[in-house]
């Protein structure tokens, strides 16, 4: 009788338990810079249950990617998976069985994503450049080393001006180096040359990418390093400080304090000199 009991007592905790859902994901969150796109939610899964992600283009069939079933992380990794770039695409983020285990439940819990345009939303990430003064001292010329994506073709790793082409602009906001007042400068080109400056000043750089095309606050992409040139034509009391002029004037005094007491004992002596000899010549004749 007692153990018939605990059998039923069992029996009754697992029909129980396995009509608790699985919790479902939270926060499910794109995060995608250069087209590194990332699927991301919460909270990292018990041992009695997985995730699996399914994304589609809007009204077509859900796809998966091999890596994202029945997983026990809370990232999904779609860079390669979203194609083409300019569709849209949701996710749905599954709470199953753990791996290896099997269910008789066709329905599990699942989060759907916001949507997701990969051409439109993925954040653009900060370019490098050089810079380079020209000889006439007034044109410096920036060469911008276009941002490289997660995304490759024919073997070859695509860069954003791959992808973008001509709506891809740079915005170029420079200043003089002793000032704080910025002025900007539209190019849609990677090699831009910054004309009229004022010669033989120094001027700072910042450079970001801009794509017009895309909402408002998707246009700009994060802001470059500051470069500055160093072209100052300056003179020689703004090259050395006040400290190397005192030491140098103090320098000058001192050798001048020894040289005239030095030029003083010489003219003594040859003046003696003289006047020895004079003395002891005898007299002309009248």
């Amino acid at each position: 009788g007692r153990f018939s009991a605990l059998s039923m007592a069992l029996q009754q905790s697992l029909i129980l338990r396995s009509a608790v859902p699985y919790p479902r994901a939270q926060n499910v969150t794109w995060i995608s810079t250069n087209f590194k796109t990332l699927l991301t939610w919460e909270p990292k899964p018990s041992d009695d249950y997985s995730y699996t992600v399914e994304f589609s283009v809007a009204g077509r069939d859900q796809q998966r990617n091999f890596h994202c079933i029945r997983s026990n992380v809370t990232v999904c990794d779609l860079s390669v998976y979203l194609r083409p770039l300019n569709s849209c695409y949701t996710a749905d983020v599954l709470s199953e069985p753990p791996l290896g285990t099997t269910s008789d439940d066709t329905e599990f819990p699942h989060t759907t994503s916001p949507r997701f345009c990969p051409y439109q939303d993925t954040e653009i990430g900060r370019p490098d450049f050089n810079l380079s003064v020209n000889e006439d001292k007034k044109t410096i010329t920036l060469f911008v080393t276009d941002p490289p994506t997660a995304l490759f073709e024919d073997d070859r790793q695509l860069s954003i001006r791959d992808i973008f082409s001509d709506e891809l602009q740079y915005k170029v906001m420079y200043r003089k180096k002793k000032s704080t007042g910025t002025k900007t400068y539209l190019s849609k080109s990677s090699v831009i040359e910054m004309t009229d400056l004022d010669k033989g000043e120094s001027y700072c750089f910042n450079v970001q990418a801009y794509i017009p095309i895309r909402s408002a606050d998707k246009q700009l992409g994060e802001l470059s390093a500051t470069k500055c040139s160093n072209n100052d034509e300056q003179s020689i009391f703004k090259v050395y400080s006040p400290a190397v002029f005192a030491g140098g004037i103090l320098f000058i005094l001192l050798v001048m304090g020894l040289l005239i007491p030095v030029t003083v004992i010489l003219w003594k002596k040859k003046r003696k000199a003289l006047k020895s000899g004079t003395e002891g010549r005898p007299l002309r004749d009248v």
